[in-house]
């Protein structure tokens, strides 16, 4: 892809991040998210691309825009032809009560490179360059931890394990406990928690723990870019709906849905991007903040094609919208 287009949709995550930051600390989850939606979607239409959404807002009938095969962009001749995952509001709830690590998330790929992941859950593992190819979906979370200490070179004590604070994995943090090592819980956001464990000074060293599958591809793709690790697995099982969504993923996925899913599964190309900007503070992105009669945005951009990871601060000079601080 080329860097002009990469360029461009940092452009539509920066929007994003600017239209759901009105929305900070207002206690409104789904007005942050369908702004964030919105100024995502006007911002795709501007460029010249032939943009396909493979994971969005959910289906035709469920979501007003950015569903899943909806397509964007201008779609002129010769135009490329993209693959879209999107998260435009990654932690609505972080967002609507002022927390950090809200984030709006984007990744891109040649068309048919991305995978239709089923909207299920997704047993996932995370962790940075170090243990690439060292740490299994399926191996039990003593062994995992014990081979993130090893690969990082710190004794297990001072191992940190990003986990998900749901009920469903009140085993997986004892187990991880046991070892020694330290569990960081977060609310909600777990792309930030899957990347972060793989960008220095994130204070993160292993991702572990169930979340959605189609977040876990835009992990993938990020993860992909950087030279980490991530696997998954995905977990009918935990969905209410989960049979009848199992079903429909015999038809669509093109896949073996009981199959560990490696990051090539997920992401088929190395010519893919991540791109994420921040909403609020966080480890990782500082959020969108106004000063002096600017918009300043921090995001960044992990382009598995020439395995670089850039950090980008745009300063809006006099372009405050409505925004208010």
């Amino acid at each position: 892809m080329r860097t002009s287009l990469i360029m461009q949709v940092l452009g539509v995550a920066e929007a994003a991040a600017i239209a759901a930051a009105e929305y900070n600390g207002r206690g409104d989850k789904v007005a942050a998210d369908q702004a964030a939606t919105e100024a995502m979607r006007r911002a795709f239409n501007d460029i010249d691309f032939a943009g396909r959404i493979v994971i969005g807002e959910g289906e035709r009938d469920q979501a007003p825009m950015l569903y899943i095969g909806e397509e964007v962009g201008q779609g002129g001749v010769g135009s490329e032809k993209i693959d879209i995952a999107v998260d435009p509001l990654e932690g609505t709830n972080l967002c609507a009560y002022n927390r950090p690590n809200a984030l709006t998330t984007i990744a891109i790929a040649p068309k048919g490179s991305l995978l239709f992941a089923p909207d299920t859950y997704m047993w996932k593992i995370a962790a940075g360059p170090a243990s690439a190819g060292r740490v299994h979906i399926d191996a039990p979370p003593a062994q995992n931890v014990a081979a993130v200490a090893d690969n990082l070179g710190k004794p297990i004590s001072e191992v940190n394990v990003c986990i998900l604070l749901r009920k469903r994995h009140e085993e997986l943090i004892a187990a991880v406990r046991a070892t020694g090592a330290r569990v960081r819980l977060i609310d909600d956001g777990d792309v930030f928690g899957a990347i972060a464990s793989a960008v220095p000074n994130t204070g993160i060293d292993l991702y572990l723990g169930s979340g959605g599958a189609p977040e876990g591809v835009l992990a993938a793709a990020g993860l992909k870019a950087i030279g980490g690790t991530f696997m998954g697995r995905l977990a009918f099982d935990l969905d209410p709906d989960g049979a009848a969504k199992r079903e429909r993923a015999l038809k669509t996925a093109g896949i073996d849905l009981d199959a560990p899913l490696t990051m090539d599964t997920l992401v088929r190309t190395d010519d893919a991007a991540f791109i994420a900007c921040g909403v609020t503070d966080g480890e990782m992105l500082a959020g969108v903040s106004k000063q002096g009669g600017s918009l300043t945005t921090t995001s960044i951009i992990m382009d598995a094609a020439d395995k670089t990871v850039r950090f980008i601060k745009t300063i809006r000079r006099g372009q405050t919208g409505s925004i208010q601080f």
